[in-house]
């Protein structure tokens, strides 16, 4: 039976409900929990550094869907993606390089808009 566990993304006033997957990546992560950490923006993806350490799973994509969370291998990355990137071509949302989907967001994900650079993001089991 596969598990999805709910987890709460805090970044100063916005607030973000999301569902990490099953997948080894994901279960690394909810291990670490809760996480802080300096967001970073690249186009309409949040992106920082975790305390995990995981490699590509077989599933990895470069090209993802407009709710997913991700995890950078390369960089060690929580990444969060609701619109296109610089390595976007046309309508499609591209991470940097592959990612592992971990799971994806739900709610108000234009509100991700507000949220800049060097603001402190939490993650937590809600």
């Amino acid at each position: 039976m596969v598990m999805a566990t709910d987890i709460k993304i805090t970044a100063g006033d916005i607030q973000i409900q999301a569902h990490l997957n099953d997948s080894p990546t994901a279960r690394a992560i909810i291990e670490a929990l809760p996480i802080t950490a300096s967001a970073n923006r690249w186009g309409q993806e949040i992106y920082f550094t975790i305390p995990v350490k995981m490699d590509l799973e077989s599933d990895a994509r470069e090209v993802v869907e407009p709710d997913a969370l991700g995890y950078w291998p390369t960089g060690s990355a929580f990444c969060m993606f609701w619109g296109p990137t610089p390595a976007s071509q046309e309508n499609e949302i591209r991470a940097a390089s592959a990612v592992n989907i971990i799971g994806k967001m739900t709610g108000i994900l234009a509100e991700l808009d507000s949220i800049k650079s060097g603001t402190e993001v939490r993650i937590d089991i809600t």
